[in-house]
């Protein structure tokens, strides 16, 4: 089973975002999927600086996915202790990823300019997609969708990138070039398709299959050159 961590965080004094509703389609749809037994959602919001570390120590996740605030060069925007925003620079980012390299198969970056903290990020991590401009919560919440659906089919992470694109595109929003994916194929199944499968087939008096244990953690962020526009929602160890 795989553990999909998702990352939130909307500082007080920035702008709202709809990262409730991308955390209520992500696990709707991998609830749904024929997969679902392959996975296992914990979500965290309103995200600080130092939880970020804790959480990933406790975790141990595969996947991380954040959504919230990004800035580009300046950064990701997380939280201080009072609720305001505090930016954590694209060179701590990555050399914290560096730390769970043996583990963390994917980071997605659902956030604003976040393309420059993906580019760091992907020196340590195989997988890596952020967003090469500002993207509005709704292509946010599409990609997400379409991405974590086809993860949920067993469909290799590229793949779920494309499908999170043309999730985009399907609903008619120009933003379908906005993410953007930094990849290195890796020998790591993403979900053992067959293995799966019997498990949830499987009968009361058989035995039951063992899989290896995964974390995913996902980030979003939106904003543009003026603002900046974040928020983590929390789901605590949701089972699919």
């Amino acid at each position: 089973m795989k553990k999909i961590l998702i990352l939130s965080a909307n500082p007080q004094n920035t702008e709202q975002l709809r990262l409730d509703e991308e955390v209520r389609e992500i696990q709707t749809g991998l609830e749904h999927s024929k997969m679902r037994d392959g996975f296992e959602i914990i979500t965290r919001s309103a995200l600080r600086v130092d939880d970020l570390r804790h959480i990933l120590l406790g975790c141990q996740p595969h996947i991380v996915h954040f959504s919230g605030h990004g800035t580009g060069d300046s950064g990701v925007a997380l939280e201080n202790s009072s609720g305001q925003m505090q930016l954590v620079s694209t060179q701590a980012l990555a050399e914290l990823f560096r730390l769970f390299q043996d583990k963390i198969e994917c980071v997605v970056l659902n956030a604003c300019y976040s393309d420059v903290q993906a580019e760091a990020i992907h020196q340590h991590i195989d997988c890596v997609i952020g967003m090469n401009r500002a993207i509005g919560d709704r292509a946010a919440i599409e990609f997400s969708i379409g991405f974590y659906d086809a993860l949920g089919a067993g469909e290799p992470y590229d793949r779920a990138y494309e499908f999170g694109c043309n999730a985009i595109d399907l609903k008619g929003i120009p933003e379908v070039s906005t993410p953007v994916l930094l990849y290195r194929k890796s020998s790591r199944p993403i979900v053992d398709r067959e293995s799966s499968e019997r498990d949830s087939n499987q009968e009361v008096d058989r035995e039951p299959i063992s899989s290896e244990s995964k974390t995913i953690v996902n980030m979003t962020a939106t904003g543009d050159n003026n603002k900046l526009i974040g928020h983590i929602d929390k789901i605590d160890n949701f089972t699919m």
